[in-house]
Formats: structure tokens, sequence, C-alpha cells
């Protein structure tokens, strides 16, 4: 929403410089025309910004949908699979992924992808019988190379079967896994 309304306003920006150039050369000899060049020159820094949407709403054929979905159904189980014996020891117990999400412009570039995750620890006071909630979440910042399209990441995720966590990614050596070892 952001960048269309910052495209929008670079728009009207651009409208008004195009009619000021107009109401100045109205009734001015052609040696002045050169006005309104000066002003296109201006107003070309005013290109639109690419616009991002999350990946599920990039897609729009039905396979590619799926495969999508499919892909962020695997790697929640690839996560609970390795949880126990990683991530989900220490401080939390109750891990949750909670989504992965990423950004993508109209060209199919993906922006960035993030992993959401909560865990929390929960005990009850046998005195009172309160409900006590120690809770922490993460936002995990994934190691997707510059320039790589959705396409490229889901294909080479979705060709490694069941285990597209310790794939690597398109264009690095790093996996989805690497990304949780730093973050979580």
């Amino acid at each position: 929403m952001l960048a269309n309304a910052l495209f929008e306003e670079n728009r009207m920006i651009g409208l008004r410089l195009a009619m000021s150039a107009c109401f100045v050369c109205i009734g001015c000899s052609g040696a002045e025309s050169s006005v309104g060049s000066e002003l296109d020159e201006e107003a070309a820094p005013l290109k639109r910004a690419p616009t991002f949407v999350d990946a599920r709403y990039y897609f729009h054929e039905p396979e590619a949908i799926d495969a999508w979905y499919a892909l962020t159904t695997i790697l929640r189980q690839n996560f609970d699979d390795v949880c126990g014996d990683t991530f989900c020891e220490g401080d939390y117990s109750n891990y949750e992924s909670l989504g992965f999400r990423c950004s993508v412009d109209e060209r199919g570039v993906i922006g960035s992808c993030a992993w959401l995750f909560a865990a929390s620890t929960d005990e009850v006071v046998p005195e009172t019988g309160e409900v006590l909630v120690n809770w922490r979440n993460w936002r995990c910042t994934l190691p997707v190379a510059r320039g790589t399209r959705v396409n490229d990441l889901v294909k080479r995720l979705t060709n490694a079967g069941q285990t597209p966590l310790f794939v690597s990614l398109p264009r690095t050596t790093a996996s989805l896994y690497d990304g949780l070892v730093e973050c979580l």
C-alpha cells in the first residue's frame, strides 16, 4: 500500500510539472519551448518503484499456488522433525512455526524471506490455579541471495522432496536450516 501511495504521489507531481510547462508555454515563442523538455528530464527520476506482494498472492496458476502451499507445509513439518533435537531445547519448550513468508516484486524477484516463530513455557501454580506463561517470538530473515526469482526458489526446494529445509538455496551455499541456526 505504501508503494502504491508513493507511486500515486510521484505521478501527481509529474502531472503538476507537465501542467506547469503547458501554462508557461502558452503564448511563448518556439525558443522557449525547451522549458517542457527540461521538465521532462526532471520528471524522469519519478519512475515507479517496484511493488512487492506476499509470495502466496504472486502465483496465479493453480499448479504454482499448490506448489507454494505444499512447500510451506513441508517446511513446517521439517521444522517440527528437527525441533526437539536442535532449536527446541533450552528456555522454551513449545515452539510453533507461525508462517514462512517471502516478498516478491512484479517480475518475480524476491525482496526478502522471513520465517516467523513463537515459543513458550507454561506452568500451573498449584496454590492459586494461575497459569504462568513465559513466551517469545522470532522473525528469522532467511539467506536468500539478492536477485533470486521466487519460481527458482520453489523449484529448488520442491525438488528436494521431503527435506527442503536442508537444500542450498539458489545462487548460494546456505540453506533455510542455516538461516534458522543463525536466528533461533
